[in-house]
């Protein structure tokens, strides 16, 4: 690190368990953001204030006025871009450091896996169960460690999923996609706009964590929080053993990312 990286870190440098150490594996990180909407908003701007080396921003939507309520990576002047293209010029002006890619478009298939393959840790802030379930075979497939959050109305939550851990579950084992459960949309049930702010800043936090190495991550524990009553619930769960994604599977390899 040189001198202007030990200042702008330096308030996490002082923290004894994150110090040095910790702040030079978030520079030396890369992280998959899938989705730059009400999750991944607060999500990449935490991370790349907090100096992750190379943030990868994935969204194939359009900045829209009703968006502005809670996707704080954008602004008036954004409307109608790209959400991935705005998000990395607001990156940009936060942190000029991290180096930062826009995919305008769905990730899937051999892209998906290919951006999955090249991170060290990818973040769930999609809106759709199609894709998570997709991001998480992916991750399950490379090893890679995965944040996932959901928020809807006032009703918010947030896992880890670290599948270079044998005995860690994966998103299928919480909630299989057989199940069909129904699916709700911010634009016909709405959304709290700071309820996304406090479940994509906590994935925030748990992506630095296991970066960083320190404290223990979200792995087991499906974290609730009840906005109206402002309450938070835990809900302990364990790997599925006939899990369809991540029971008895071979994992792939790369060269990137964390092994």
């Amino acid at each position: 690190m040189d001198d202007a990286q030990l200042l702008r870190y330096a308030r996490h440098i002082l923290l004894d368990e994150l110090g040095i150490e910790g702040q030079e594996r978030l520079l030396q990180s890369r992280v998959l953001i899938v989705g730059a909407g009400g999750l991944g908003s607060p999500a990449a701007l935490y991370l790349a204030g907090a100096g992750v080396g190379h943030i990868v921003l994935a969204d194939d939507d359009e900045v829209e006025i009703s968006n502005l309520q809670r996707q704080i990576l954008h602004s008036t002047a954004s409307v109608g871009q790209p959400k991935a293209e705005s998000g990395l010029k607001a990156l940009g002006r936060l942190n000029p450091q991290v180096e930062v890619e826009a995919y305008v478009g769905r990730l899937s298939g051999h892209l998906l896996d290919q951006a999955v393959a090249q991170a060290d840790i990818v973040l769930d802030c999609c809106d759709n169960f199609e894709t998570r379930h997709d991001v998480n075979r992916s991750c399950v497939a490379y090893r890679r460690p995965l944040v996932s959050g959901a928020a809807i109305r006032f009703s918010g939550q947030v896992s880890v999923f670290d599948m270079r851990r044998a005995d860690a579950p994966c998103y299928q084992c919480l909630f299989p996609q057989a199940d069909e459960a129904e699916e709700l949309s911010c634009a016909t049930t709405g959304v709290l706009g700071p309820l996304v702010g406090i479940i994509g800043s906590m994935q925030a936090a748990e992506a630095v964590k296991v970066i960083a190495k320190i404290g223990e991550p979200l792995v087991g524990r499906l974290l609730c929080l009840d906005a109206l009553r402002m309450q938070w619930n835990e809900i302990r769960f364990r790997k599925d053993p006939a899990c369809l994604v991540c029971a008895g599977r071979d994992t792939k390899t790369s060269e990137s990312g964390t092994q």
